[in-house]
């Protein structure tokens, strides 16, 4: 079985930034902070022009925050540092001056469809499905909800994060706003990837930054806003119901 890791590979002034877990690409603790880190050192590194956020494997595009960690949080602390990963990760994301493009090749789950939504740029292949599974055991997409609902409204927001057991197709995702393209297979997928970072790269670098500055306006509160949502779920993750509803997935 594969080690999880956070990697980057930078090529014509592409920076892609690739993160894997063998549980369906869940991310611990130390991944998110790894990723936030790569992230942030991305946007500081004059090589790259525009960064390509990506996971490894073919199936699943991130399953969200480790499990293995969730149900063994025992303290509300702990628990605002655990929903804190998420959190960090998309603030790097919406700081980070240089587009970031997401390659979606597949299922997006809670946290990765927070991902998925602070990136600049979305494609995805049609299997990239999407669902907020959150309140399923007693939470909600608090921390990721900020950047859900930026790109899907609140109305598209709303209805996968009540929905909670259920997937959404790609295609509803394009239509919501979250992905721009829906592509049949994994190598049309990276083929489109490639040809509008590479179209990306030929364009002024200030432009590119004062206009990420410009989409990204209204969201100077985040550092706060997620830290807070992060201790509402730290808070609700302790509670009778979700203790009791842990056990069953225990």
């Amino acid at each position: 079985m594969m080690e999880p890791y956070v990697k980057q590979h930078i090529a014509n002034g592409i920076g892609y930034l690739e993160f894997f877990h063998p549980a369906h690409n869940s991310l611990p603790g130390d991944i998110l902070a790894q990723l936030a880190q790569t992230i942030t050192a991305a946007g500081n590194n004059a090589e790259i022009k525009v960064v390509v956020l990506k996971s490894g494997g073919d199936r699943t595009f991130c399953a969200g925050a480790s499990f293995e960690e969730l149900v063994n949080i025992n303290d509300a602390e702990t628990g605002k540092v655990f929903f804190s990963g998420f959190a960090n990760v998309i603030n790097a994301m919406r700081k980070c001056p240089k587009f970031i493009i997401g390659r979606i090749q597949g299922k997006t789950v809670g946290g990765g469809v927070g991902l998925a939504s602070a990136t600049d740029y979305c494609m995805a292949t049609k299997f990239a499905a999407i669902k907020l599974s959150e309140l399923n055991v007693g939470i909600g997409p608090f921390v990721v909800g900020p950047a859900v609902e930026r790109k899907l409204g609140l109305s598209g927001m709303s209805q996968i994060a009540m929905d909670a057991n259920n997937f959404y197709p790609a295609e509803w995702a394009k239509e919501k706003g979250l992905f721009t393209e829906v592509y049949a297979d994994m190598e049309t997928l990276d083929e489109a990837v490639e040809v509008f970072a590479q179209r990306l790269c030929t364009y002024n670098p200030e432009a590119m930054k004062e206009m990420k500055q410009m989409f990204w306006k209204g969201t100077e509160d985040w550092d706060n806003l997620l830290a807070e949502r992060a201790a509402i779920s730290g808070r609700l993750v302790l509670s009778a119901f979700t203790k009791e509803t842990l056990k069953k997935f225990k």
